[in-house]
């Protein structure tokens, strides 16, 4: 619990510090017209993983479809990209395990249009401590699980959190954030990342 406490209170200083005037919930259409808004951004992000153990790192979004997640002290990555997702084991010397992007929540934020007016979508829309959460689920396949977005205002995206088809929570701070980056091409490329890690 300390080290979960130490991961959430910056957050928590953040979201004391907006303004009380800024308590009304962010509507759908404007957090899905910012969304389809960012097409890079890399920021430092904290990660409390199922276990409760923490992880740090970067993370590099590329809309639509592509997402890296580098972790500080560790050959560890997630990697999206091609309609994949790997995830690369710091301990193992195997090829990475292999997943359909359509498959996990994540891709409900990476898509080529995010449209959260669209019925089934959004299953909780709120406003909370200053701030606006939605949670969002593929309305064709909820039992892929679902997104909880934290919204500040005006509208920045500050973490979410996943939940996957096992019901298994992986939450995700981000530091400031920086948009309109550009990145090499090799940064969302899976093969080269195999080749690279033989």
């Amino acid at each position: 619990m300390k080290k979960l406490s130490l991961a959430v209170a910056p957050v928590l200083a953040l979201l004391a510090t907006a303004p009380a005037a800024l308590a009304e919930k962010i509507p759908l259409n404007t957090i899905s017209n910012y969304l389809n808004s960012l097409t890079t951004l890399q920021s430092e992000f904290t990660q409390v993983n199922p276990d409760g153990s923490i992880s740090a790192g970067t993370v590099y979004i590329q809309r639509p479809n592509r997402v890296r997640f580098e972790y500080k002290n560790s050959n560890q990555l997630m990697l999206a990209s091609g309609g994949q997702v790997a995830v690369f084991d710091a301990k193992s010397n195997q090829g990475p395990q292999i997943y359909p992007l359509n498959q996990t929540p994540l891709s409900l934020i990476l898509g080529q249009n995010v449209n959260l007016s669209r019925a089934g979508m959004v299953v909780g829309h709120s406003e909370r401590k200053n701030t606006t959460v939605v949670k969002a689920q593929d309305p064709a396949h909820p039992e892929y699980g679902n997104i909880e977005m934290v919204f500040t205002a005006p509208t920045e995206l500050r973490q979410w959190v996943v939940t996957d088809d096992t019901g298994k929570k992986t939450t995700v701070i981000l530091g400031e954030m920086k948009k309109g980056v550009s990145f090499k091409p090799s940064t969302f490329a899976l093969e080269s990342e195999v080749q690279r890690r033989k």
